[in-house]
């Protein structure tokens, strides 16, 4: 059928030439059936996690290529089950959407799902697997871990960066204060996602590079052309990175291009390298030259690094490409998390004042909220957790790769499966949420609990995850995330500007963002004290 088909479509050759591709063409054929074959073979017996039957060799990658964005795709597959199956080409693609299922991946087997598969969008962003969230299991992954977690992302080193990232946060609501001044008496309209993307670019930059913008900036102390180009490439690759193209799973078709993402993400990665490299090669030539020798930022953390022998522990392109690597990983939980959290907080003014009070009881109104407040700030703790459980900024977890045949629970996993956690419907399960699709941030608060935090060890909703692959920036992830919350809540009134009634909760088709960017009237709630920043 797949010959008949092809040789309807193409000419035939003549001659030697006709023989060559023939021969080529069946051989090619002959390893695919038997690689086929034996893959069946291997699995006989063997139960494997339920889903939609694959086709002989290609698996379920046709229907999947027929539905656009893919992952919704998968998602529907996966809807309502604890664990599924689909297989793409030779691929078995797992999908997890149990607590308890996911903590037997990443607890109880958790050594043997370490790895990361190898993607033609991973391969070019990590400048070839130099990165420690998407490099394989192996040496380059263990040297990374070991540096990022002991050097750049340690608790000492987050603590040692808390000025800089009270600065950003103080930078945010000038921001807003501007805009809001610029309005009529009823407050100037304030674009939510621009807002919150900006901070959290800010706080990376700045980190990163001890600088917020790389120009001037822009109008009312937003962000320049340089910052919105930046955190635009940014959420370009995000929405490619393992998006389920089919030259992950076909290889040879990589060349092909078919849905233009290596063209897109190179557009993209160069924006991101123009802005970012001649920062850091100018950086590692002052260390060189001896014209700098205080460590001010991450930056000079990782060049200043030397192993027993003098060394640079860090290569530059390992630098660079770790540097936008931490980009990618700060950008959308922060802002994503914010703009939910606000348009629910107005859509539920009890919930909203009840929020405000509790900020205005812990920290007053003479100063604005810093992190060490938030050890008492439970209820703002929740909302912003409830905001993130019902609101995703990604389908899935980063995917993880099984490293060897594998039994979990009772379930068959081949080696070099997929395996996905899925962070939007573990959060709206109904079998471990009441009411899931209800925003009720009270529902963290039961029972007395008052140590409310992002992170879920027992992985009922996605945050940070948990085992050898989880997030390493958990903390200063957290902590950017309630910051931003708590600025906006305590120093602004928040309301539908003019003319508008309601809000569009809906999402994005392409994305879990929201689908119309949340744009609202902000009016200062504590003038005396924003006058002074």
């Amino acid at each position: 059928m797949l010959f008949s088909l092809t040789s309807s479509i193409w000419p035939q050759p003549h001659g030697t030439a006709t023989t060559t591709t023939t021969g080529l063409l069946g051989a090619a054929a002959a390893l695919l059936l038997a690689v086929y074959l034996f893959s069946i073979l291997r699995q006989r017996g063997k139960r494997l996690p339920p889903g939609p039957t694959p086709w002989p060799l290609v698996g379920s990658l046709i229907p999947l290529l027929r539905h656009r964005p893919h992952f919704r795709w998968v998602m529907d597959k996966a809807n309502g089950k604890d664990i599924t199956c689909i297989q793409l080409a030779r691929t078995h693609v797992i999908v997890v959407n149990s607590p308890e299922l996911a903590c037997e991946f990443l607890k109880r087997h958790d050594a043997n799902f370490a790895s990361r598969p190898h993607t033609v969008l991973t391969e070019y962003t990590s400048r070839n697997f130099l990165t420690v969230a998407f490099s394989p299991l192996g040496p380059q992954w263990k040297k990374m871990r070991r540096v990022i977690a002991s050097e750049v992302l340690s608790n000492a080193r987050m603590r040692w960066l808390e000025a800089a990232r009270a600065e950003e946060a103080d930078h945010l609501t000038r921001y807003v204060r501007n805009l809001s001044l610029a309005g009529s008496g009823a407050g100037g309209v304030v674009d939510i996602q621009l807002a919150t993307r900006y901070y959290s670019g800010n706080v990376i930059r700045r980190l990163i590079f001890g600088a917020r913008h790389f120009g001037a900036g822009g109008p009312h102390q937003g962000p320049g052309v340089e910052e919105v180009e930046h955190v635009e490439a940014s959420f370009t690759m995000l929405s490619m990175l393992y998006s389920f193209c089919p030259s992950d799973f076909v290889p040879w078709l990589r060349c092909l291009d078919l849905e233009g993402h290596q063209r897109m993400s190179k557009q993209a990665t160069s924006t991101i390298y123009k802005l970012h490299d001649p920062i850091i090669d100018e950086r590692i030539e002052k260390w060189r030259s001896g014209e700098k020798k205080e460590v001010e930022d991450l930056l000079d953390v990782m060049i200043s690094l030397k192993d027993d022998s003098g060394k640079p522990v860090l290569s530059i392109d390992e630098i660079k490409a770790q540097c936008a690597e931490f980009m990618y990983a700060g950008i959308d939980n922060t802002s994503n998390t914010t703009e939910w959290l606000l348009a629910h907080l107005l859509e539920q003014p009890d919930m909203m004042r009840k929020a405000v009070e509790e900020l205005d009881r812990v920290v007053g109104k003479k100063r604005l909220v810093v992190e060490s407040d938030f050890a008492q700030l439970p209820y703002v703790k929740a909302c912003t957790r409830e905001a993130l459980r019902l609101h995703s900024p990604a389908p899935f977890n980063l995917p993880h790769v099984a490293i060897d045949d594998a039994v979990v629970s009772n379930y068959f996993i081949p080696k070099g499966s997929m395996v996905l956690l899925g962070r939007a419907a573990l959060g709206l399960n109904p079998k471990v949420w009441d009411d899931p699709t209800r925003f009720y941030p009270d529902r963290h608060l039961m029972d007395g609990q008052q140590e409310v935090e992002l992170a879920e060890p027992s992985l009922r909703m996605i945050s940070f995850t948990t085992g050898r692959r989880q997030c390493m920036g958990a903390l200063l992830g957290t902590m950017m995330t309630y910051m931003l919350v708590g600025r906006v809540l305590q120093a602004f009134e928040w309301s539908l500007p003019a003319g508008e009634t309601s809000i569009d909760f809906s999402e994005e088709r392409m994305s879990l963002f929201m689908a119309k960017p949340l744009k609202l009237s902000a009016k200062i709630r504590l003038p005396d004290l924003l006058e002074k920043l």
